[in-house]
């Protein structure tokens, strides 16, 4: 019997619109301590942002003595403009063993998981996967 991803995956999905600006999406990163976020419209998943792809899109003088306007005009910026569109996602009942083959092929940290009306049920990351794998 293989291991289905729906006992391993974390149902509190957190998501953010696709006009959200990125002040709210640092605050969610900054309070919540997740490493991604789902971008969601009117129920279906349209994207990912990862905690780096935030760190990338923000100006590193946020917060300093030397931030100026056009620092925190970075924060304005939308959800949509710096999320991954390419996604690769899994449904609950796929096997944790598809997801470490997605994460071994590289490029990627989650796997959304999502029904089959493309709305997000769930969340998988490799972290997830390893604890599940290690016999500790």
């Amino acid at each position: 019997m293989t291991m289905q991803l729906q006992s391993i995956m974390a149902t509190r999905v957190v998501s953010v619109a696709l006009d959200d600006k990125l002040s709210v999406v640092k605050e969610i990163f900054d309070a919540l301590k997740f490493h991604h976020l789902l971008v969601v419209e009117h129920g279906k998943l349209h994207g990912v942002i990862s905690d780096r792809d935030l760190l990338r899109s923000l100006s590193p003088f946020i917060g300093t003595l030397s931030e100026t306007s056009r620092d925190a005009n970075t924060l304005e910026k939308k959800a949509h403009q710096i999320m991954s569109r390419k996604l690769v996602t899994l449904s609950p009942d796929s096997s944790v063993q598809e997801a470490v083959d997605l994460f071994l092929g590289g490029g990627i940290s989650c796997l959304p998981i999502v029904d089959g009306q493309q709305r997000p049920v769930g969340i998988v990351s490799w972290r997830d996967v390893l604890r599940v794998l290690s016999p500790g």
